[in-house]
């Protein structure tokens, strides 16, 4: 009894974080995910609470629990993937959402289909314990069970850049981590801990975020002599989370590539660099019909970029 005083003495002081208003999950990476942040940090503040419990006593709740039983659930998260592996590209004002995919594998007592039984799976930087930044599902995962022990789910990653990143440094690679909640019949808005059942599962891969990447490219004059200059400019830039604005990349090498008209392959000129501001300009001698372009290969934090060629006649 005193063990069990002592998880929900501690587990209640942690719900005034766990169970937060939306504006507090906004703070914290959630924006429209209240619910998938909430249940992620219920379960953060029962496992919390249940280590914290373990001084001075020699034992903890076992270490698998029945659906209807508080404890540690016996339910482990596996094959996942976040949009298909590919980076998460994120601009500056729009809601991104990616696909997530994953196994869930369960003991045959755990209702993981429950009304108040709540999973996912989100991603996040720095430590597990005390993450810098956390981004989650808007909506719940589509689960189905294909075993009395085994749900495939599919759900979402939600970022919302207004809310959701904290800075530049968010373009990055995060980790993946796994939460299951089981309410218990207890009200998710305002529950006692200590009577509901979770898992926690760190380490199930990671995912790149980007800052989403634009490339412009003018060739001009429009129509050229034949054997004359032509003046190739154009603009690389990249979303800034920090001002949510799109700026110059600059430093970067973009190449100049061109295609003549009836063919569909392009072939590199030459490699331009941008300048302190993001622009190139280079020239070219005219030759024959066909589009110009700049194309630009993409960094860890910034994907490739190509501009739509633009079409000059040679007279």
């Amino acid at each position: 009894m005193r063990l069990r005083a002592t998880v929900a003495a501690v587990s209640g002081a942690l719900a005034l974080s766990a169970l937060a208003l939306p504006s507090a999950a906004q703070a914290d990476g959630g924006h429209g995910s209240t619910g998938s942040a909430a249940a992620a940090r219920a379960a953060q503040a029962v496992s919390a609470a249940k280590t914290a419990a373990k001084t001075g006593a020699r034992s903890v709740a076992p270490a698998a629990a029945a659906a209807s039983t508080p404890g540690q659930l016996d339910l482990t998260f596996s094959k996942l993937t976040v949009n298909g592996g590919k980076p998460i590209v994120v601009g500056t004002t729009l809601t991104k959402r990616v696909t997530t995919t994953y196994t869930v594998t369960h003991a045959a007592d755990v209702n993981v289909l429950a009304k108040d039984f709540f999973l996912d799976v989100s991603i996040y930087r720095g430590s597990f314990d005390d993450p810098t930044n956390a981004l989650f599902s808007d909506a719940a995962p589509v689960c189905k069970a294909v075993s009395t022990t085994v749900a495939t789910c599919k759900g979402q990653i939600a970022v919302w850049p207004e809310f959701d990143l904290l800075g530049n440094a968010d373009a990055t690679k995060w980790k993946a981590m796994g939460f299951a909640i089981d309410y218990n019949g207890q009200d998710p808005e305002n529950p006692d801990l200590g009577e509901v059942g979770f898992a926690l599962q760190d380490k199930l891969g990671s995912a790149l975020l980007q800052r989403a990447s634009k490339q412009s490219v003018n060739a001009s004059p429009e129509p050229v002599k034949k054997g004359k200059t032509l003046t190739v400019t154009g603009w690389l830039s990249r979303a800034n989370f920090d001002d949510l604005k799109y700026h110059g990349y600059t430093a970067q090498p973009v190449k100049l590539q061109f295609r003549k008209k009836g063919s569909s392959t392009y072939t590199t000129v030459k490699t331009v660099k941008t300048n302190n501001k993001g622009d190139l300009k280079t020239t070219v001698k005219a030759s024959v019909d066909g589009y110009w372009r700049y194309s630009f290969a993409g960094t860890s934090t910034t994907p490739a970029a190509t501009a739509t060629g633009d079409y000059v006649d040679v007279k």
